[in-house]
């Protein structure tokens, strides 16, 4: 194979260089940080003498990597192999795995949305050498808890002197309050190497996109330090700090068929609709134990599903429920989006109907009083022990209001409300059901009066869809 003449930034020489166990990439939008860290994992399973070496490549949804990773490792095999890049490598679609046909090394692909994948990943091996490099993109959507799991993978002699053991997390900075910060920036040790770079470091950026940055330090000065510094964002930023997943996430449990149980939705196409699923207990106390969600395989980016579609879909997901109390939807589906037809709402409601499924209701108006509403049931109350008690918990299969309630910011203009530049909505819907159920911690009943939290009820009454 004649010679090839690889393209690099040289601000990551010394980042692609580094054999310090956590390789840790913050910076801007457009920094060329994805496209780096793809070229030098294609460069390293490429090199004969890195044989038996593996790669994982994680994001927390894994539908997101046939657009990200997956396509930036095909085009960096492109650029390095040209015509040889068939030659050289094997392809998959599906499953979505990348062979290098020289040494037999072999990328994989995987998510951790979930229990089940994360038991899947602690099982992951492989025919030939064993796992060596795990490359975590978007590494902020991750909990503490998965990247350990992911770090215990990487265990065990390694028989060619020439491997070693690496974790790569790419990401924006988008909270100084994360955990990545904690655990990888704020203390020194002789296995984290940390790099910062900014699209002004990329010489590969155009001139338009550089002009766009610049306009965006003065229209956000706030997103820019994020996106156009690469810098961590304000602590205090969060809409609502107080939120913690130790707190606020529960393990999924049987829900007492005495508890009632509602339905609450917020409608989109292009951007996700969300519809949640609400059991209350006998405090008051609301419990969201099912979700569902259009996630577009992108953050903020919708299905463009019909509302049809997204009826028959709830319907699906009550099939063996017991009876909504009632549902609640935003008032704004009621609106006339044209001048014949019927409203999103009552096309929802029509199928919803036909199912025998309870019917939509429209939701109580007011952003600033509805933000207000979430953040008296997230704070709760603290009980005689000093055990702080939330008004509202969420079983960990929602995963899209979990990974998206921590991202919500003010309003710039109004800082009483949410950014709705933001992705809400599922922040929307758990307001309209908040609403719906006007809540005072009062003093919790006796315990005797009431059950254990199991019993008669059905098994897929928690399940995500």
């Amino acid at each position: 194979m004649a010679e090839t003449v690889v393209q690099f930034n040289p601000i990551f020489r010394e980042f692609n260089r580094t054999r310090c166990r956590y390789r840790c990439a913050k910076g801007s939008a457009g920094s060329g940080k994805s496209v780096n860290i793809a070229q030098d994992y294609i460069l390293k399973l490429m090199d004969p003498k890195n044989a038996g070496a593996n790669l994982l490549v994680v994001r927390k949804i894994d539908e997101s990597h046939r657009d990200s990773t997956y396509a930036e490792l095909k085009a960096a095999i492109n650029r390095i192999c040209g015509k040889l890049a068939s030659v050289l490598w094997t392809v998959r679609q599906s499953p979505m795995e990348i062979v290098c046909n020289r040494t037999g090394n072999k990328i994989i692909f995987r998510g951790m949305k979930d229990d089940s994948q994360r038991e899947k990943i602690k099982s992951v091996s492989f025919e030939f050498g064993k796992l060596v490099f795990i490359w975590v993109e978007e590494a902020t959507e991750l909990d503490e808890s998965d990247v350990d799991i992911l770090d215990d993978r990487l265990r065990g002699i390694l028989l060619n002197p020439n491997l070693y053991y690496q974790m790569t997390f790419s990401f924006n900075p988008v909270s100084a309050s994360h955990w990545i910060k904690a655990k990888y920036f704020d203390i020194t040790s002789p296995d984290i190497f940390t790099h910062h770079s900014t699209y002004k470091d990329n010489r590969f950026i155009d001139e338009a996109y550089y002009r766009r940055m610049e306009l965006r330090k003065l229209q956000d000065p706030e997103g820019y330090k994020v996106y156009g510094e690469g810098e961590w964002g304000i602590t205090g930023g969060r809409f609502y700090d107080m939120w913690s997943s130790s707190l606020h996430v529960c393990k999924p449990f049987a829900i007492p068929r005495e508890w009632t149980r509602f339905r609450a939705m917020d409608w989109g196409s292009y951007h996700p609709y969300s519809v949640g699923w609400y059991a209350v207990d006998y405090d008051s106390r609301l419990w969201k134990y099912r979700e569902l969600y259009g996630y577009g395989g992108k953050a903020n980016v919708g299905t463009k599903e019909t509302a049809k579609q997204v009826a028959l879909k709830i319907a699906q997901a009550e099939k063996e429920d017991l009876p909504m109390s009632y549902a609640v939807l935003d008032s704004a589906c009621w609106n006339k989006t044209g001048t014949e037809g019927p409203t999103v709402a009552e096309e929802i409601n029509n199928v919803l109907s036909e199912k025998s499924k309870t019917l939509f209701i429209p939701s109580t108006k007011g952003r600033e009083a509805g933000a207000e509403q979430v953040k008296i049931r997230l704070t709760g109350y603290t009980d005689k022990e000093g055990k702080q008690i939330p008004g509202i918990t969420f079983f960990e299969t929602c995963f899209h209001t979990i990974r998206t309630f921590p991202m919500l910011t003010h309003d710039k203009h109004n800082p009483e409300k949410v950014d709705t530049n933001g992705e809400d909505h599922a922040f929307d819907e758990t307001m309209y059901a908040c609403t719906s159920r006007p809540w005072t911690p009062d003093k919790p009943k006796e315990k005797e009066k009431r059950d254990k939290y199991r019993g008669e009820s059905e098994s897929r009454s928690w399940m995500a869809v």
